[in-house]
């Protein structure tokens, strides 16, 4: 008598893509979510600091992200909304929306570079205090924030590109709502009761016979 001995099935192919769409979904969601978060972070802090020269001596100055430049918390917002419109789209809105996201990051990224090293907002100040408008800043130096939100541009630019490469992978808001694409079937009107006027007006309002299904008298 021959014996015949089970051989285990590899795992199914199609589990993959599953697994790869929650991964990535979850890559981006964490990516965005922080990388916005830490954009926004950095431009509330002091990107560089200096003195002006007054009549009563060095007068000291800094300045925050957002006095520098407004760009990089503007488009990490836009990041942001971009990550939430991701989902609410389908198809190509989706591929649109994911660049976008990616776009996001990379203006965040390169604003908040070129950033590090401005010196106009206190050059601004400086002629402010001194009253003399072509005062500049002294002893000028700079912060490691201009980095922290590059790196959070970065973050974006990563969930951007997560969104362009499997995004057609992940679910819709309106998913949930829905089976198999199907719409949800329209729920059975009921028969008018032809003993209350208010259920023959709203039956003759949505073009129905208001005697259907009456029992003759």
């Amino acid at each position: 008598m021959e014996y015949v001995t089970a051989v285990p099935h590899p795992p199914s192919e199609a589990a993959e893509p599953a697994r790869a769409s929650r991964r990535s979904l979850a890559a981006a969601l964490l990516c965005g979510a922080l990388g916005a978060a830490v954009a926004l972070l950095a431009t509330r802090q002091r990107w560089s600091e200096g003195t002006a020269t007054v009549a009563g001596g060095a007068f000291p100055l800094t300045a925050k992200g957002s006095d520098v430049t407004g760009v990089p918390a503007a488009l990490a917002i836009v990041g942001l909304a971009a990550l939430v419109a991701v989902f609410a789209v389908r198809r190509s809105g989706r591929y649109a929306v994911a660049a976008l996201l990616a776009l996001s990051g990379v203006g965040t990224l390169v604003t908040a570079l070129l950033g590090a090293s401005d010196s106009a907002a206190l050059d601004e100040q400086a002629a402010r205090v001194s009253g003399d408008t072509s005062a500049t800043v002294d002893a000028l130096s700079h912060t490691a924030w201009p980095y922290v939100a590059a790196a959070g541009g970065a973050l974006l630019l990563v969930a951007g590109l997560l969104a362009l490469r499997y995004g057609r992978l992940w679910p819709a808001m309106s998913g949930r709502y829905e089976r198999s694409g199907a719409p949800r079937a329209r729920r059975a009107a009921t028969a008018a009761d032809p003993d209350r006027p208010e259920d023959l007006w709203k039956a003759l309002d949505r073009g129905e016979d208001p005697t259907a299904g009456a029992d003759p008298a």
